[in-house]
């Protein structure tokens, strides 16, 4: 039975020493001296901000994109143990020795880092040689704007590292479907692309166009599969749904997570839930949460509110009425009623509260037991302060006179009279007896003589309206827009009938349990929504630039500048492997047209292997670069020339797949193939020389002189920045 122990137990394994080296260098490039400097070095400003909200679990709204990015930042503060106390104000303040700055450097560092041996895997599975990886990978090693971006607290490293990993996956993948379908590695392979896949739009939108590709590819790979004779339909099937679930559902599962664990985390209010609406913030701990603890559900006759737009635009504001009236004339000469002012006021305030009435009496206190207010009933709106009850009627609106005027009517005995009913439609109901329920319940209210819908028009009012937003009675009420839709933010039930009583009643804060907590699913999906819709003021940035300017890199961005020595970081690339990647990507396509149709002609120039090869590793890297680009000449949004560093990364990797195949179809006799290879040599001599001429520039050190810093402008359009002395 011990007969085994006899022999020794041996244990061998294959190091790529190509691969190691590789990453060793990658790692030593990109964190070298991490912590220089110790400033606020650009985005940083931006992006440090959302890492110390995430330290104090402070909840926020990032319209650039998805969580994920902001909660590899922030899980590099929680190792290095930041508490979030700084204040990130400014490009170029100085951190204090409680931020941890290496450490929040540390993720877009390493990820960096490892884009170099992606890069070398990536050209070894699509069956390139060995020394054209090793070209791809130095290529990746020696890029100044790579350099850059992944030794900061930015993103564009760690959405490109995913980017990578994806399509490693699944070109490893699709080697070993080839030979081993269904194994353990084969799954493997699988699942991370699709995991990678989900990381890279969950770091940032720009993710989902590397998804698109690796779907479409994966797409066609499917379609011939499902033409393979040789596989049952029952494996076909199966091969099907593996994909299905790898490349479609783990992707959803995951995205979904990262917003899961992103409102997990940040479950206290801040300055950002105000643009949410009510039901969200009271899910928040503190905040609205705080003024809304235990007060009543169901919105009853008698009962004292404040009405929320659920629009949010320009502002979150309330329903509100002061004693001040409309003037007698507008500025334009046109009348108005002269009745007693409503607006939508941004701020909370004693004048917002409003009693729901029931027209059939005249109590303004809650029964016992109480009565609520359902879908379809008629109510009367009285405001709190002032008594009047809300009301439109046939006058034009103060700045929109197509729409019809809303005040709160004032007896003055004359033939205006009041048309102060109006009906309470549940926009989000699900029965049409549907209790109107506090801050659960979207409204709108219909005028009941008019038909004309409460709205907020979103316009400013002149002086005399105290410059709050204008409120009208929309006409045309077809759909439902959120600027006619309105919740119930604060309730209480009604008990004073007296006025004096009611309002100290008013003046009181509402009790404060936090039980209308929304479900993930809602608040993910409102979450998601005003990532999406919420924009925020583009102004032109000195750096800012177009897509065309990329392309020849005829841009640059000042990242950071001392102010004493004058040194600096700015986010330049290496001109020569820009400038190869221009011709590469020209080279392949004039290749490929060429080669296309001399092959309608029936004229094959090269083996059918090679040209599948051309084909596939082409089509990856052109169009890895084509759908990382032109999206954004369809982008409304300010640009600058990081967004284009994806595209760029593909650009290289298309390098030595253009020479590779130019070395072995092309160069036929041993002379031209020598030639060529001296060629290379000093051509990627040329490009270290680049790299090392604008290094002082990529990391910052050592300090140049003014004299140097001019001789590294190369081009007119560039702004190095010179100390004036």
């Amino acid at each position: 039975m011990l007969g085994f122990l006899k022999q020794p137990v041996v244990v061998t394994a294959e190091i790529n020493v190509n691969l190691v080296a590789l990453t060793v260098m990658g790692l030593v490039n990109r964190l070298w001296a991490l912590s220089y400097p110790r400033a606020v070095v650009f985005d940083e400003v931006y992006y440090g901000q959302f890492v110390s909200l995430y330290m104090k679990r402070i909840f926020f709204v990032d319209d650039s994109g998805p969580p994920f990015g902001h909660m590899l930042l922030a899980f590099g503060g929680y190792l290095g143990g930041f508490d979030g106390n700084f204040l990130w104000n400014r490009i170029g303040a100085e951190y204090n020795m409680n931020v941890p700055i290496w450490s929040l450097r540390l993720l877009p560092a390493l990820t960096g880092a490892l884009c170099v041996p992606l890069a070398y895997q990536i050209l070894v599975e699509l069956h390139f040689s060995h020394c054209a990886a090793l070209g791809a990978a130095l290529l990746i090693l020696f890029e100044n704007s790579l350099i850059t971006q992944s030794r900061l607290m930015l993103l564009e490293s760690v959405l490109i590292f995913f980017i990578l990993l994806a399509i490693l996956s699944y070109l490893k993948f699709y080697n070993l479907q080839k030979c081993s379908p269904f194994t353990a590695g084969w799954w493997f392979w699988l699942l991370l692309t699709g995991v990678a896949c989900s990381c890279a739009v969950g770091v940032k939108y720009m993710g989902l166009f590397t998804y698109m590709l690796l779907l479409a590819i994966a797409g066609v790979h499917s379609w011939h599969l499902i033409g393979d004779q040789t596989l049952s339909n029952v494996s076909v099937l199966c091969h099907l749904l593996a994909r299905g679930l790898a490349l479609v559902v783990v992707p959803v599962a995951m995205y979904l997570s990262f917003f899961y664990v992103h409102l997990t985390l940040l479950y206290r209010s801040g300055p950002h839930d105000q643009i949410m609406t009510s039901a969200f913030q009271a899910s928040l701990e503190g905040g609205l949460a705080r003024i809304t603890q235990g007060q009543p559900l169901e919105v009853a006759y008698g009962s004292q509110i404040t009405l929320r737009n659920v629009l949010g635009k320009p502002m979150p504001c309330w329903l509100h009425s002061h004693k001040s009236t409309y003037p007698i004339r507008y500025e334009n000469g046109r009348g108005s009623s002269h009745q007693q002012q409503v607006t939508c006021y941004p701020f909370k305030d004693v004048n917002n509260w409003w009693i729901v009435k029931d027209p059939g009496r005249q109590q303004l206190v809650v029964s016992n037991p109480p009565r609520p207010v359902r879908h379809g009933h008629i109510v009367q709106l009285v405001h709190g302060i002032t008594t009047r009850y809300l009301n439109t009627h046939d006058v034009a609106a103060p700045l929109s006179p197509h729409s019809q005027e809303i005040s709160c009517y004032i007896d003055y005995n004359i033939s205006m009279p009041a048309q102060n009913l109006w009906r309470v439609e549940i926009v989000n109901r699900e029965s049409d007896t549907d209790v109107w329920k506090t801050i659960l319940s979207e409204v709108r209210f219909v005028h009941v003589n008019t038909s004309a819908v409460l709205k907020l028009s979103g316009a400013s009012l002149p002086e005399w309206g105290y410059r709050q937003l204008e409120i009208i009675g929309e006409k045309l009420s077809k759909g439902y827009h959120q600027s006619i839709l309105w919740n119930v933010e604060e309730h209480r039930y009604g008990k004073s009938q007296e006025q004096k009583e009611r309002e100290v009643e008013l003046h009181s804060p509402t009790q404060a349990d936090i039980s209308k907590n929304l479900s993930f699913v809602a608040r993910f999906t409102e979450l998601q929504w005003k990532i999406l819709t919420l924009k925020n003021e583009d102004t032109e940035h000195k750096y800012s630039s177009s897509p065309l300017d990329w392309i020849t890199m005829d841009t640059n961005i000042a990242y950071w500048f001392h102010p004493l020595s004058g040194a600096q970081i700015h986010l330049i690339g290496n001109v020569l492997t820009w400038a190869s990647a221009n011709v590469a990507t020209l080279v392949y396509v004039c290749l490929f047209l060429w080669y296309l149709l001399r092959r309608r002609r029936k004229i094959c120039d090269i083996p059918e292997d090679a040209w599948r090869l051309w084909v596939s590793a082409g089509g990856l890297c052109v169009g890895g670069w084509a759908v990382n680009y032109l999206p954004f000449f369809m982008m409304e949004k300010t640009l600058f020339l990081y967004h284009y560093l994806p595209a760029l990364t593909f650009q290289i990797l298309l390098i030595p797949v253009v020479l590779q195949h130019l070395t072995d179809h092309l160069c036929r006799s041993q002379l031209p193939k020598n030639a060529f290879s001296a060629l290379m040599v000093a051509w990627f001599s040329s490009i270290y020389l680049v790299y090392r001429t604008f290094s002082p520039l990529t990391y910052g050190e050592p300090t140049l002189s003014a004299a140097e810093l001019r001789a590294l402008r190369w081009k007119d359009s560039w702004d190095i920045l010179i100390r004036k002395h």
